[in-house]
């Protein structure tokens, strides 16, 4: 790997976890499109769960006190249940594919809120949030969007809706390792990072997210919601004209 390839993956690191800092996810849809980009696809899945668990397990920390334990602890269920299926089934997407997906998703976010009439506060609900939300990241890779519909309808704040999310998300990433990383690894794991890389993106992520709660703090709960949709809307537009280059080329 390039000098110049480590770097940006750095750079990419505290720049996406502080955009998660703010809004609990669109960070995790941006780094992935970015390692996608000078990764090869299965390196793509470990090396973003590995970045990505560090920073939504600090964002975790940081905001622990708002932070609901009864949806964390019965979510983790539902990801170690889907962890477990997809395990079992041989998946790479192409890259046209995963782009394509990643596009898909933030398509979620504009879905009318009766649509869809879920409730990450409810145990069943929580179960299949971990189930379903595990499940999309290990197949598109991201899944922030599908996440934000069970939250949409709780009656959390933004701040305990970061911080629950951010808990939540940790074993989903931490699936997405073990399913994508036990046969990258052992086939010498090529195409991931060197420790440098990792070195310096760890430290970088939390930091980031330290950045981007100074940043929450002073938005409204009215910008929260309507920025953040914005902001996946554009990611998602970027990577739906990547997935067209890629197919028609």
């Amino acid at each position: 790997m390039t000098l110049l390839t480590g770097g940006f993956i750095v750079a990419m690191s505290f720049l996406t976890a502080a955009l998660s800092g703010v809004f609990g996810m669109a960070g995790g849809l941006a780094l992935k499109g970015a390692l996608a980009l000078v990764l090869p696809v299965s390196a793509t899945f470990v090396v973003h769960g590995i970045l990505q668990l560090v920073a939504n397990g600090w964002r975790a920390i940081l905001h622990r006190k708002f932070v609901n334990w009864r949806i964390v602890a019965v979510y983790a269920l539902g990801a170690f249940t889907a962890g477990a299926l997809i395990g079992l089934i041989v998946y790479e997407p192409t890259r046209a594919t995963l782009y394509l997906l990643m596009g898909l998703v933030p398509g979620l976010v504009w879905l009318p809120p009766g649509w869809i009439k879920v409730d990450a506060s409810r145990p069943g609900q929580a179960y299949v949030c971990g189930l379903a939300v595990t499940g999309m990241n290990l197949t598109a890779g991201v899944a922030g969007p599908l996440l934000d519909v069970f939250f949409v309808r709780t009656a959390l704040t933004r701040h305990q809706i970061v911080a629950t999310k951010a808990a939540t998300q940790v074993f989903s990433h931490m699936m997405k390792i073990v399913v994508y990383g036990a046969p990258l690894f052992g086939a010498g794991g090529k195409g991931v990072p060197p420790l440098w890389v990792f070195a310096l993106a760890i430290p970088l992520s939390m930091l980031g997210t330290a950045a981007g709660g100074v940043v929450l703090n002073r938005l409204s709960d009215v910008d929260f919601k309507r920025y953040l949709r914005l902001i996946l809307t554009g990611i998602g537009a970027v990577y739906l004209a990547q997935a067209i280059r890629l197919y028609i080329g």
